[in-house]
Parts: structure tokens; sequence; C-alpha cells
């Protein structure tokens, strides 16, 4: 049953919620720490070093639930075989004492890195420390050193010490200062709180906060530049060094992000805008919603996400966890909950209206056994199997062309401030105009079980069209107590003009991840079929719209497992 039963492609990171709903992620349940865990994991904070990718993640090395928080590491050279050392950060002293809960890495201009990290001290407040390395010259990292001067940020000036947690990557300023967010709120407003160093040692808090939100708590706060696409900008795609920052041409050629995971609501959104170092002011730029309705990296089950900067390609990359809707029972027959999903690229679309995502280049590696179908076209009603490969573990890329779009549905302007809920209304199994069309995945041959990832395409009466991309995990299991909702968003593609859209899905035994339009929309979702599981899972392209549609290309490849986690010798 879930992953551990069925060899996944990626448990990297396994995470530390083992529940039947979505619960809050401090939540203690003394009652299943006893649990031995091999792998538990709430957020990762990961860093390039001396060849080497390091992943931190929180661990509780006795329970498939949240408590007994160390930070886990695992090391890889590549991002796909990985290997498990020994936990970096456990508590230890007084001010981590009842935890050590997540933080971020930042490698100094020195070269040395350090590890800032929320503890919770004996009074049960949140503080933030600081590690450094013992052994410089070991590139794995194994032993790491808290100085006595800790906590080096404590939650004073009436800051709310039970919500002051996940201290971003630090970056360094034109004015010789080190900055840093840590995510706090008051009363139902979410808070970026800015602090300041020249030294690393001694912080200061701003005087207002860096940025904030009706939106209740705001858990791993992330910031970071991302490049522009413009006239001679031909490596927008590219991720941006803050270092780089220190040189005006590359500044002006940059827009920032800021990234907040919302405790409330247990999902994540960002904005795209500016940043001003001398006021230290942060500003959404028009047309990105601050709020609820933000867009998101990811509209299904992923949270308290973290990117980085990888000098090895230049590129930003940015990690989720994946959480867990199997149900307590047999988390506790696991022993481990959630899951680290595949390690993405990101960088901001030529447009400037949002980020893009795609699988980092790495994974091709894995592809093994590869099938294809060219130019099949699917008339309303029909569906077609994807046969000669095993599809439980796979990468599925395919393109959907529809000519005739004269039919498409009215779209009611209220249904963007939720596509959640338009696509439980309208889910894979009510019949469309144009959609629903895309993929059943993780099937089985009866097509009892079956996960759909599709697309259903609106007009507007303006003329314009609105596509709408789902997960719709109702059928995945007959098992009814498990957390399955349907998950949604909106892809911004112009599909008049091109009458075609892109779809790469991920398949991975209990997941199912999903990029749509190029990676414009990502959904990831966790199931867990019952029948449709090794040999028995097929996969299908559907159509239950009247429009037809055509595949011009379908290319699979089973997908071989890496090295996952295997203990160092």
């Amino acid at each position: 049953m879930g992953m551990a039963a069925t060899a996944p492609l990626f448990w990297v990171a396994l995470l530390l919620l083992g529940t039947t709903a979505v619960r809050a992620s401090h939540i203690v349940y003394p009652e299943l720490q006893s649990l031995e865990a091999e792998q538990v994991d709430e957020t990762s904070r990961p860093m390039y070093y001396k060849g080497l990718y390091h992943l931190f993640y929180q661990y509780n090395p006795k329970g498939a639930v949240w408590g007994n928080i160390v930070w886990a590491h695992s090391v890889s050279t590549d991002l796909i075989d990985w290997t498990a050392l020994d936990p970096a950060v456990y508590p230890s002293k007084p001010f981590d004492v009842n935890g050590c809960w997540s933080g971020s890495a930042t490698v100094l201009p020195s070269g040395v890195p350090a590890l800032m990290y929320t503890g919770i001290d004996p009074n049960k407040h949140q503080v933030q420390n600081v590690a450094y390395p013992k052994n410089l010259s070991d590139p794995f990292l194994r032993e790491w050193v808290k100085p006595g001067y800790n906590p080096v940020i404590a939650p004073d000036g009436g800051v709310n010490a039970s919500a002051f947690r996940d201290p971003t990557t630090a970056w360094y300023g034109p004015d010789g200062h080190w900055r840093l967010l840590v995510g706090s709120k008051v009363d139902h407003k979410g808070l970026a709180v800015l602090y300041r160093s020249r030294d690393f040692k001694r912080w200061v808090r701003a005087h207002h906060p860096f940025h904030s939100g009706l939106t209740g708590m705001w858990e791993c706060p992330d910031f970071f530049p991302v490049a522009v696409a413009g006239a001679g900008r031909r490596h927008h795609r590219r991720g941006v060094d803050t270092a780089e920052l220190r040189d005006k041409a590359v500044a002006e050629e940059v827009k920032y992000v800021l990234k907040v995971s919302l405790d409330l609501t247990r999902y994540e959104y960002y904005t795209v805008g500016t940043y001003d170092h001398a006021t230290d002011r942060y500003n959404p730029d028009a047309g990105f919603q601050d709020n609820d309705y933000g867009l998101r990296y990811d509209y299904g089950d992923f949270y308290a996400s973290k990117s980085f900067y990888d000098p090895v390609k230049r590129r930003r990359i940015l990690w989720g966890w994946a959480n867990e809707s199997d149900t307590v029972p047999d988390d506790r027959k696991k022993g481990w909950a959630g899951i680290q999903a595949i390690p993405r690229k990101l960088w901001l679309s030529p447009g400037g209206r949002q980020l893009i995502q795609w699988p980092v280049e790495e994974i091709k590696v894995l592809r093994g056994k590869h099938v294809s179908v060219t130019d099949k076209v699917v008339k309303g009603g029909e569906y077609l199997e994807v046969t000669g490969f095993k599809s439980v573990q796979s990468d599925v890329e395919a393109a959907f062309e529809i000519k005739d779009l004269s039919k498409a549905e009215e779209f009611n302007p209220a249904w963007l401030t939720d596509p959640q809920a338009l696509c439980k209304k309208r889910g894979s199994a009510v019949n469309g105009e144009v959609g629903p069309f895309g993929l059943w995945v993780l099937a089985d041959a009866d097509l009892t079980e079956r996960t759909a990832v599709f697309f259903r395409v609106f007009r507007t009466n303006t003329s314009k069209h609105v596509v709408l991309m789902c997960n719709d995990p109702t059928r995945s299991s007959f098992e009814s107590q498990i957390y399955r909702p349907t998950f949604a968003g909106f892809v911004n593609v112009d599909i008049a003009k091109t009458k075609k859209i892109a779809l790469r899905t991920l398949i991975d035994h209990s997941v199912v991840e999903s990029f749509g339009g190029g990676g414009r929309t990502c959904i990831l979702t966790r199931v867990y079929p019952k029948k449709a599981i090794g040999d028995a899972a097929h996969l299908f392209v559907f159509n239950h719209g009247e429009a037809e549609i055509k595949v011009t290309n379908l290319d699979a490849w089973e997908l071989k497992t890496p090295k996952m986690n295997v203990p160092q010798q």
C-alpha cells in the first residue's frame, strides 16, 4: 500500500503528516509518536557544496506524524541517486531543546555554509538559531556546531513567540548588511518579518514588515530573484544567484518572487514584483493577487516548498512536500507519511505574468522502455489504451489538438476564484462540449479505479477561451476512507491561437505529478489504488466532450528506480 510497498521513484525525504485530512503542520500526536519510521519529513532545505547536493529535511525518527523533529540529511551528485547521512541538527541545547524546526541554508562569501533554523526553547518560544559545519574539509558536512551565542533572533518587540518560524536563505545587500525573512502573524495577518545583520551573528528587526497579507500565518517564506526576458536577454531561464545582484546591470534585469505557505489552508501562493534595498520594501506587480486566490506553484498536494540556486547548471530548483492523503491505519502500517516531490526547475515566463516549472532534466536518465502514439483521433465518449510498457512508474508527455472550439461552454467569471470547486462540479465523468479530455492513469483493466488528469475549455462572453486543468482522484480507489479531493487550476494559454495544449505527467505508484501547458499549471495528487498496482496499472487517453480531439503525439517511458536514501557505507 502506498509508496513504501511499491518501490517508488522518489522517497528521498519522506514527510510527516499521515492523515485522512489536511492538518496543521505543528500539531503533536503523542499516541502515534512511538511508531518507528524510516523517513519522516515536512520541508526541505537544499544546498550545493563541494560537488554534492545537500538535502536537509524535517524528520521524526520515532513516528509517522509530526514530533521529535530533527534535521535529517541526504546527499546526491545528480539529484537522482541519494545517500542518507546521520541527522545534521537535533535538539541538544536549551535554545532548541523542544525541537529543531524548519529553516534554510546560506553559503557565505567565504564558502562556509550556515544553517538558520527555528528552535523551540524551554518556554516553547520559537527562536532562530545558526549552525556551522564542524569540518569544512568534509564535503559530506556530517557534523554541525551550534555557537553558544544562539539564539541569534528572539521574538522580542511584540513578535508572536508561538508563530515565529522558518527563516529564509539570507541575501547580502549593497549596504553591507545581510537580510533574511521569518514567517509570523498578528491576529489574522500573515507577516514576513525582515532582519538585518552585518556579521551573521547579531540580527536587528526592521521597523516595518517586509510584506503582509490577510491570510493567516505565513509559514516557510521564500524570497529570490528571477531573470526577466527581453531584448538581448537570451538566458531568462537561468537562475539568478543573490551574489550577482551586487552588479547593478544584473540587478536592473531581475524581478523578485515572494512565496508564502498558508498555515490555515495548507496551500501556498506567490507574487512577482520589485524590491527596493534602500527601503526594504517589496511590492507585487499589478495583476498578481496578493491573497488566498493568488498564483500557486502547485494546485494539489504540495506545501512548504523551498527553492535554491544551483551553481552547477545556473538554475533555480524548487522542492516541495507532497503530504499524505492515505488513511491513518495505513500510515501506522507503513510507519511513514508523505514524500518529497521531484525537483523542478523554475523561471519567469517571457511576459512576466507567472512562473514556469518543469522537472529537472536529470529525470530523463531514468527513462527506459518507450512507446508512442501519433495522430490518433479520439471522438467524444471514446477512450484509447496506451499499451506496450509498464505505466505504474512512468513519464508521459502528450499533446492534444482541438480543431473546433466553437461549442465551448460559456464561462462564468465567478469561477475564476475557485477552480477547484469548478473541477468538483464538472469532474472527469461529467460530459461537456470541449472536454473533459486527457489521461486516465493508475487505472485497472475495467476502469473501476482510475485517476483523471484532464482539460476542459470554456468560452467567455468576449469570445476568449479559458482552459481548466484538473486532477480528479475521486475514483482512484474504492477505499472510501481515503482523502481524495479534486484539484484544479487555470492554464494561461491562448488555445484559440494554437488549438493545442500539452501535458506531462509523472506517475509513481501513489503520486501523479502533472505539468500543463509547458509547466504553466502544475498539480500533484496522492492516490492509493488497491487494484491498479504494479503490472495491473493501465494508462488511457479519454475524451468525454462532444468535440473530438487528436493526440498529435504521446511519448511514454517506463522509469527506472534510483538509489533512494541508501545509507552511507
